[in-house]
């Protein structure tokens, strides 16, 4: 019947059509060693071949919990699909909200991730989610290789990472600027307009992930024709899709400074600007303190030993 009242019209010919073009391949998951009564833990990111980790993660937990484990933990250093938390337009998906169904259903107990887009994501689980944040490791990078450090300002790339720079602007007892950038489409910046004083000074972009880097390209040519002496650009996930590497490589920034929540090995041969602060030992410690029941609060404020 629904076939019928489209008949004749565009959309719903293409929808057959691409039906009929999808090739399905079906990942293969076998546990090695008996997890009957064990604490697991799932290390994948969202990251690559994305669709293809999750499907493999979602299996992956399932495949555990009806092997009987007592419970299992999916750390997630990335969250897929982390940016689409909301509706922003008529008709568009909420996929982090559709991600965090499918990760319960598959059953998995707890979560641990880092930096998500927005915090509130945590609220579309009925299950534990520690949210743990790069910010230490920042702090810890800033004070060991800008030698300017104590003359630098902390620039937030828009709006919404205001309460980021400014976290970090305090701890580091320096001042902070934002940029307010508005968007005629996705991932097309329209216009930037400079809240605050930069001339002088290292300034130190800080935004929790890049893409396409369009965003933050366009902020270190806006401070540095503000009179900032040097850019710095330090990012949580770094995607770096699509020209994000030329435009890295064309662009006047001293580094670019990511984590390694998404593995930048194959980026950086291609781009000696980028730099990497390892998190492996915050989630390891994360991972040490869920399994014997410690707070996990102290790594929010500390790098771990």
């Amino acid at each position: 019947g629904a076939w019928q009242c489209c008949e004749g019209r565009a959309p719903a010919r293409q929808i057959y059509l691409a039906i009929n073009r999808w090739h399905f391949s079906f990942p293969s998951v076998e546990i090695g060693e008996s997890v009957r009564g064990e604490d697991v833990y799932i290390i994948q990111s969202g990251c690559g071949e994305i669709n293809d980790n999750l499907m493999e993660l979602l299996i992956m937990i399932n495949a555990c919990k009806i092997a009987s484990s007592s419970r299992v933990t999916a750390v997630i250093p990335c969250f897929p699909y982390a940016r689409q938390d909301k509706k922003d337009k008529s008709r568009a998906p909420i996929s982090a909200k559709l991600v965090a169904n499918m990760l319960s259903v598959a059953g998995a107990d707890h979560i641990i991730t880092m930096d998500l887009h927005a915090s509130q994501i945590q609220g579309f689980f009925d299950i534990p989610v520690d949210n743990l944040y790069a910010e230490p490791a920042v702090l810890q990078w800033i004070r060991e290789n800008i030698a300017e450090w104590k003359n630098c300002i902390i620039v937030s790339p828009d709006a919404g990472g205001a309460k980021r720079v400014t976290s970090i602007a305090d701890r580091l007892n320096v001042e902070f600027a934002l940029i307010h950038k508005e968007r005629k489409k996705a991932n097309e910046v329209d216009r930037m307009v400079l809240v605050g004083d930069v001339k002088d000074r290292v300034a130190i972009l800080v935004d929790d992930m890049a893409d396409t880097c369009g965003t933050i390209c366009h902020a270190a040519d806006k401070l540095l024709s503000a009179g900032a002496t040097k850019v710095y650009a330090i990012l949580t996930h770094g995607i770096f899709s699509g020209p994000a590497i030329s435009r890295i490589n064309n662009a006047a920034f001293e580094a670019v400074v990511v984590t390694n929540t998404i593995p930048q090995e194959d980026k950086m041969r291609h781009c000696p600007k980028i730099q990497v602060i390892d998190i492996s030992m915050i989630l390891a410690e994360a991972i040490r303190r869920t399994h014997n029941g410690e707070s996990v609060s102290y790594l929010f404020s500390h790098v771990p030993l």
